[in-house]
């Protein structure tokens, strides 16, 4: 299953990384600027309510076109 994300803020980095990490489906996040280059750099970073951290590296582009079919 592919599931394509668009905006990467709280709540759509929080779901994309919870999807990535769970791994049954092949997870893209629409973003665009700063935000999109940070987390093409680092990942995303996940910091749970018992201060555990996780960093995801779902599929991340600027442009829906490039997503595919979803």
């Amino acid at each position: 299953m592919r599931i394509a994300i668009f905006g990467a803020g709280a709540i759509g980095g929080y779901l994309g990384a919870k999807l990535a990490q769970k791994g049954d489906a092949e997870v893209t996040l629409i973003a665009r600027g700063p935000h999109l280059a940070a987390m093409q750099e680092h990942g995303l970073r996940l910091i749970e309510e018992d201060g555990s951290e996780s960093v995801s590296r779902p599929r991340l582009v600027a442009d829906t076109r490039d997503a595919g079919p979803q």
